[in-house]
């Protein structure tokens, strides 16, 4: 591809520089008074020309024109012949002679920076919002790139990030992941019974573990009651508590100033959600979608005690054996440090099966 394109610059150029000379050729047969008026005229037009224009861009075939034409003017006039000053016309000289005029093979100016490695800066900037480019561009030659630190600056101008100490801190999403151990989260969610009264569920959950607490059931989810459950959760927590520094919530009228209390006196700092915002507070959002997808869907619910006992049940499940994601497959009541369980031959060992609420869920383990 490059040899063809040069092959078609090459051919341009020497079919310009063709016509100048046959165009010499036809001045050459003119008569001296002619060839003279002529010179006179060009030479007017050239000062008119420099009087006006402030700067003239040359092309190669320009330059190498006016070099050749030097060897026939002597140098004491060039000033007065050549639109450019002797010291220029002897440097195009030398490229002429030199026979740099070659096309190149690239554009001038720097090489683009190939579309993986702009994408590579990007993310960098993403996960890392405390980053400038300076160190954006070190981690790049970690990883083989020599990127000039200038250009990540402008891959990430032209991208619209602004320079790290201007940037609005981290994402909500990374402050989540780094506190996820002293984070705790709570929610409603609201079932209704085969006889069509609502009933309302108050449920945490630990960032760090995923364990879930069911706090509380009631028709009437008042400040006061909401309140009452907060204090219930905290004594039952106890020394637990202690290792939390985060409470997320929404906007609900549900929590008050009451409820906020009970933890703020434990040492929580409450982070309220913004509105119309579910994501902001997603593991508990989730934990509303799974038990309404693994269990709530699945059952009808005669009442208040009905709902406790399936409840108590599948939390039960939850934090003892239900393997989660979030949490590198682990359950909420395993130790993270340790491996998640020892690998069972299945040729000689049997697999047995558990049978939770009536064989809705199932929970596998070695037979003993």
């Amino acid at each position: 591809m490059w040899r063809w394109l040069a092959g078609v610059v090459l051919i341009g150029f020497a079919f310009r520089l063709g016509r100048r000379a046959l165009g010499l050729l036809a001045t050459a047969a003119r008569s001296d008074r002619v060839l003279f008026a002529e010179v006179l005229v060009l030479r007017q037009e050239n000062a008119v020309l420099r009087r006006q224009i402030a700067r003239v861009r040359y092309e190669p075939e320009d330059r190498a024109w006016f070099a050749a034409l030097s060897a026939l003017v002597p140098r004491v006039r060039w000033s007065e012949v050549f639109p450019v000053t002797p010291k220029t016309l002897l440097s195009w000289h030398r490229r002429l002679v030199a026979g740099k005029y070659t096309p190149s093979r690239r554009a001038p100016g720097r090489p683009s920076t190939r579309p993986a490695v702009k994408a590579l800066i990007l993310r960098i900037a993403g996960e890392n919002p405390y980053w400038g480019h300076e160190r954006i561009a070190g981690e790049l030659v970690k990883l083989g790139h020599r990127i000039a630190k200038s250009t990540v600056w402008q891959i990430l101008h032209d991208a619209g990030f602004d320079p790290a100490p201007r940037r609005s801190g981290p994402t909500w999403r990374l402050f989540l992941h780094a506190q996820a151990r002293t984070m705790i989260a709570t929610d409603f969610l609201h079932v209704d019974t085969v006889l069509l009264k609502r009933l309302y569920v108050l449920v945490f959950i630990e960032h760090g573990t995923r364990r879930v607490h069911v706090a509380g059931i009631t028709a009437n989810p008042d400040g006061a009651w909401t309140a009452q459950q907060a204090r219930n959760l905290t004594m039952a927590l106890g020394e637990h508590l202690e290792a939390m520094r985060f409470l997320i919530r929404d906007r609900a009228g549900q929590f008050t100033e009451a409820f906020d209390a009970v933890f703020e006196d434990c040492g929580l700092r409450i982070l309220r959600s913004p509105p119309q915002a579910p994501r902001a507070n997603a593991v508990c959002e989730r934990l509303v979608g799974t038990l309404r997808r693994e269990l709530l869907d699945h059952l009808l619910i005669l009442n208040e005690a009905h709902l406790r006992a399936v409840l108590a049940e599948y939390a039960a499940h939850y934090n003892a054996a239900r393997p989660h994601q979030g949490i590198g497959q682990h359950v909420p009541d395993d130790d993270p440090d340790h491996p998640i369980a020892k690998v069972i031959d299945l040729e000689t060992a049997r697999v047995r099966r558990k049978r939770v609420l009536g064989g809705l869920i199932s929970e596998y383990q070695a037979a003993a």
